[in-house]
């Protein structure tokens, strides 16, 4: 992965580029951020100039993941007592050469095992052991890049702070992971911590027209301020030609049934049928609707406290009054709505039952949006 492949992320980039230059690597990094932030981008960019600093031949090898010295660990289900990554990694570096800012949903889509649990075990960590108990293949540096290192199980964590403890000569590893709050503290005081932010909206949008030059720009924009920083979720959208139209109308249903709700219980059945309708979708797809759902009603509170310039986008399908809507979004009802969100977001996200989680919240939702100001 080249630098220059890298969307945004200037400041990490010149970042990690000092450190290799002034020769202030770390045994042990540790990248933290969403994946379509571009935490694996950088981990393999970082990888590549150490290597091709030894051997200018690296950068070929690297850039189409071959190279014998860098090796990956990632998240894999256990088949006929056996969770090693490596029985997967074809099928692990096609998806990552199509895009390194793929996602663990993506992942665990692309083996079509949405519904088995994946995780990095004690079995893939003695193997990351032994792969680096052997010499160099090309006499310099071995690399070891751990994708999502925030789905080790606790068996699994407690064999790599060993290694983290006792890495080989020459070797680096680099921990790649959504969150911290899963991994030891004793890991992570053994680590160089990176922070990885979301990408600005302006390097999202030029690279969107990049590669979608037929969209409008008024289409990017929006898909810019739902993806918060995130290109996978940006390109997906355009990809799967995921109009904001379908999740604006699921919105405003979901909102009207919630205002009714209160004088009309009954309604409580239609937000029972809106929820078991989203269900139906992938998990991906229903993470992204919640995520536009958050935005909006951020939005919504922008408009109320009289900031319509920073509001670039207002419902108005099916005749919805966006500026009526506002005024219930305020200060009293704000963080428990987002919070409703941010739970569902997370449960969804660790297999919960779709239809619970979402016909939970839509109730919630009748509750808080009521709330009068303070």
């Amino acid at each position: 992965m080249k630098w220059e492949k890298i969307v945004g992320q200037e400041k990490l980039k010149h970042q990690l580029l000092s450190s290799i230059n002034d020769n202030r690597v770390g045994h042990a990094q540790l990248f933290v951020g969403e994946e379509g932030y571009g935490t694996l981008a950088m981990a393999l960019a970082f990888s590549q100039e150490i290597l091709s600093r030894e051997n200018p031949l690296a950068v070929q090898k690297v850039e189409h993941l071959n190279h014998l010295d860098l090796h990956f660990s990632f998240p894999i289900f256990t088949e006929k007592n056996i969770s090693l990554s490596k029985r997967y990694f074809t099928e692990w570096r096609e998806m990552i050469l199509a895009n390194p800012y793929s996602s663990f949903d993506d992942w665990t889509n692309y083996l079509d095992s949405e519904k088995k649990q994946f995780f990095i075990s004690a079995q893939e960590a003695e193997d990351m052991h032994t792969k680096f108990a052997l010499k160099s293949f090309e006499g310099g540096s071995k690399i070891l890049i751990i994708w999502r290192a925030d789905k080790m199980n606790e068996e699994a964590a407690n064999k790599i702070l060993k290694f983290l403890e006792e890495p080989p000569k020459n070797t680096y590893i680099i921990l790649c992971a959504n969150r911290i709050d899963t991994i030891l503290p004793t890991i992570l005081s053994r680590c160089q911590m990176l922070e990885v932010p979301r990408i600005e909206d302006e390097d999202i949008k030029n690279e969107l027209i990049k590669r979608f030059p037929n969209q409008e720009e008024s289409s990017i924009d929006t898909v810019v301020g739902q993806s918060r920083g995130d290109l996978n979720i940006a390109s997906k959208i355009l990809e799967a030609g995921t109009s904001a139209n379908e999740f604006e109308e699921l919105f405003i249903q979901w909102v009207r049934n919630a205002f009714m709700a209160k004088k009309k219980p009954e309604v409580l059945r239609a937000i029972i049928r809106w929820s078991h309708e989203i269900s139906a979708w992938n998990r991906d797809k229903q993470i992204r609707f919640l995520e536009f759902c958050t935005e909006t009603f951020r939005l919504a509170l922008l408009q109320n406290y009289a900031s319509p310039n920073l509001v670039y986008r207002k419902l108005d399908s099916n005749g919805f009054g966006w500026d009526a809507f506002s005024t219930y979004i305020s200060g009293a009802n704000i963080e428990a709505i987002l919070e409703e969100l941010t739970d569902a977001s997370y449960h969804i996200s660790r297999n919960a039952n779709a239809k619970v989680v979402l016909t939970d919240m839509g109730i919630k939702l009748t509750r808080h949006i009521h709330k009068k100001h303070t």
